[in-house]
């Protein structure tokens, strides 16, 4: 009886010690290697952080897993949650934090308002509002309105500005930042 006892020991412990290595090798796949790797899962966790909307504009950059936080928020919880979301990310070894919380307005809330109505009324952009986070993103900072995003064409960044434009009576020129996914090749 006790070499059968023996033997199915050493076979749990064996099994034990390969589900442990197997573990540990599943662990270490999930560790990013490089800063794209690293890119890729800080800019995860911005997507999916539940209060990013369309009224904030993150981006970053990745150096030898140092993350330098960019953009603005509308609110100052946002900009320590997200930093504490990229310090969480496997690899990064430090967080700097350059987000800038735009200042509290019910005229920039009401201009945000606007703006988003015009832009996501457009026919042209009616896919996009369907989106959890729709791609363009407006930042208002006392008044001053700012396009940020991405969007497929460069017809629809340019019928986006002119959307922005027309929204607020006296705002002054919107500054569109829209980056073209698919910009038309350069004719000779």
């Amino acid at each position: 009886m006790k070499p059968k006892f023996l033997g199915r020991f050493w076979m749990a412990a064996l099994l034990l010690s390969v589900a442990a290595a197997g573990a540990a090798t599943k662990e270490s796949a999930n560790l990013p290697g490089t800063d794209g790797d690293i890119a890729k899962r800080v800019r995860h966790e911005v997507v999916m952080y539940p209060y990013y909307s369309i009224w904030d504009d993150i981006s970053f950059q990745v150096t030898n897993g140092q993350v330098e936080l960019l953009g603005a928020v509308t609110q100052p919880f946002k900009k320590s949650d997200i930093e504490r979301l990229a310090m969480r990310v496997p690899g990064v070894t430090s967080v700097a934090n350059d987000i800038k919380v735009l200042p509290l307005s019910s005229f920039d809330d009401r201009l945000r308002m606007q703006v988003a109505r015009a832009i996501y009324r457009d026919p042209a952009f009616t896919r996009y509002a369907m989106q959890a986070v729709p791609p363009i993103h407006i930042i208002v900072d006392n008044g001053h309105v700012k396009l940020t995003g991405v969007v497929s064409t460069e017809m629809e960044k340019n019928i986006a500005g002119v959307r922005a434009s027309g929204a607020g009576l006296g705002m002054g020129p919107v500054d569109n930042q829209l980056e073209v996914e698919h910009p038309t090749a350069k004719k000779s």
